[in-house]
């Protein structure tokens, strides 16, 4: 009997690092010992605070059962408060609030919720991969629309206006921009809001970066009148240190939190209770947290432009979030081509850019995730490859 996959699976791959990070296992079992330098995964732990709220409401004998759907009113509170304290949103805790099991599963909730088939979504190139996955699986078409360094990494709107926009029914949108790392501003986000009322267009902003080596941090929310057509996801993941519990919030209007809560609740459960209550506590740190992490990051992006410069790649130093978004020399047709020359010869991984998008073949794209140490010892192997290889080249002209 031969089983066959569903046709939402057609054109869906498996994800990238899913395949590389198996061809990385494969590599370390040949005694390689590649430094992965792709992935965004915080080496950092949470506040020890944060830990000490899990393994005290663990050990309690009543804290899991099953939890409501919604999430516990503890952590929509400090969510509600965060968003209050940092970004000077009001929302209602009661209403305006979804947790979520890692904001990743929101995109998902967010497609299946609002696209039907043959509806179409506007994915940003280069952008994460997951947002036109998720158009794809839900049934929807990805319409990739461009964001260029002349531009600065902001849509052109007036390119989209001269389009056809009437199937259009989602906007996805990342500031701080992932890869690139660019900021917003205030007159962006206008921008933006402002073109999503136009065309009627639901407007889903994922700003899981905007603690990470930024001073200002911003939500599309704050723009007057946003929550007319504008959705947020955000995540402790990387601001928190919390990648791996999984939590991730949707903020919005009443109506739009209760459309996706109807797909949500037919999917999972609420995350475990512990879990929740040490993100409430994590969500109420001071200052002093982001400070702390984030001078971590700065000296481990002071060694990342390093290795970018030997690599004769150029980069922009005002780019914020945990990696570093980098054009290949001319030597290189592609960010894979430099990507495999890295990896085959010096033992390093290095993101393509072009795994973003068809903008992005021509950069790579540098994780902070990793010590002081890691990134001198990748520097000192990139070298010795480039030495070598010089020398070969030599011995063979």
């Amino acid at each position: 009997m031969q089983i066959t996959t569903s046709k939402r699976l057609e054109g869906i791959g498996e994800y990238y690092f899913s395949q590389k990070l198996r061809e990385i296992d494969e590599l370390n079992k040949q005694e390689k010992n590649i430094i992965n330098l792709g992935i965004g995964s915080p080496d950092l732990p949470p506040h020890p605070a944060v830990v000490k709220v899990l393994q005290e409401e663990a050990a309690k004998t009543n804290t899991h059962a099953y939890q409501n759907y919604k999430g516990s009113p503890q952590l929509r509170k400090a969510i509600a408060d965060w968003y209050a304290t940092w970004y000077e949103v009001q929302l209602n805790a009661d209403s305006e609030i979804l947790p979520l099991i890692g904001s990743k599963e929101g995109i998902m909730h967010i497609c299946m919720t609002y696209l039907n088939e043959g509806d179409e979504a506007l994915i940003p190139n280069p952008g994460y991969p997951t947002y036109s996955s998720a158009v794809k699986l839900a049934g929807g078409k990805a319409i990739p629309y461009e964001l260029t360094e002349t531009n600065e990494w902001q849509p052109d709107f007036d390119a989209l206006e001269k389009t056809d926009l009437s199937k259009v029914k989602l906007l996805w949108v990342n500031y701080p921009h992932m890869p690139t790392g660019q900021l917003p501003t205030k007159a962006l986000f206008e921008k933006i809001v402002a073109f999503g009322k136009k065309h009627n267009i639901l407007v889903c902003h994922d700003n899981p970066y905007s603690f990470i080596l930024n001073e200002t941090p911003m939500s599309l929310l704050s723009v007057e009148g946003a929550k007319d057509v504008v959705i947020e996801l955000n995540s402790l993941s990387k601001s928190q240190n919390m990648a791996g519990w999984r939590v991730g919030m949707l903020c919005g209007a009443k109506e739009r939190i209760d459309e996706v809560l109807r797909f949500k609740s037919n999917m999972d459960s609420g995350m475990f209770l512990p879990v929740q209550l040490a993100a409430a506590k994590a969500l109420s740190l001071g200052k002093e947290w982001f400070n702390e992490i984030n001078a971590i990051y700065a000296k481990r992006r002071e060694k990342v432009f390093e290795l970018l410069i030997l690599l004769n790649c150029q980069f922009s130093k005002t780019q914020v979030g945990m990696f570093v978004w980098a054009k290949i020399p001319a030597t290189y047709k592609t960010g894979y081509e430099l990507s495999d020359d890295v990896l085959y010869n010096a033992n390093v991984f290095i993101t393509p850019g072009g795994i973003f998008g068809s903008v992005g073949d021509a950069y790579i794209r540098v994780s902070l995730c990793g010590s002081v140490e890691k990134f001198e010892e990748a520097i000192k192997r990139i070298s010795i490859s480039r030495v070598t290889n010089l020398t070969i080249s030599k011995s063979i002209s």
